[in-house]
């Protein structure tokens, strides 16, 4: 499947499952108007925005008290000693980092964390 087709049916999952928490989402678009990645906005001003590109990928959290919490496969040496390496987990911050276990699927990924966020923007 092509990026544009993953990321549209993301959108979809965003907007029409997690609509008590999904503000609206869109596609971020590079040069020649292809899809970059898709930003999901949030009901408490927080945004995800998810970036795949083959079997790379990047689901990012940014809340506007500057929290970041984001899976990621980017094979960062400082990371080797983590379980799952070369996937993991911020908690919280750039520096506090985790083993990730966010399933390779990219549709069942973004409902995972989707979860966590519903738990997160429910609870504050």
């Amino acid at each position: 499947m092509d990026t544009e087709s993953a990321y549209l049916r993301l959108k979809r999952i965003a907007i029409h499952e997690y609509a008590d928490i999904v503000d609206s989402a869109t596609i971020l678009r590079g040069p020649l108007q292809i899809a970059k990645s898709l930003r999901v906005f949030f009901v408490d001003s927080s945004f995800l925005e998810v970036w795949i590109s083959g079997k790379k990928y990047s689901y990012h959290w940014q809340k506007s008290d500057g929290k970041v919490y984001r899976h990621d496969n980017a094979p960062h040496s400082k990371h080797k000693h983590i379980k799952t390496f070369p996937k993991h987990f911020h908690d919280g911050s750039e520096s506090n980092v985790k083993e990730s276990k966010i399933t390779d699927n990219p549709n069942e990924a973004l409902r995972g964390f989707l979860e966590f966020i519903k738990k997160k923007v429910n609870k504050d």
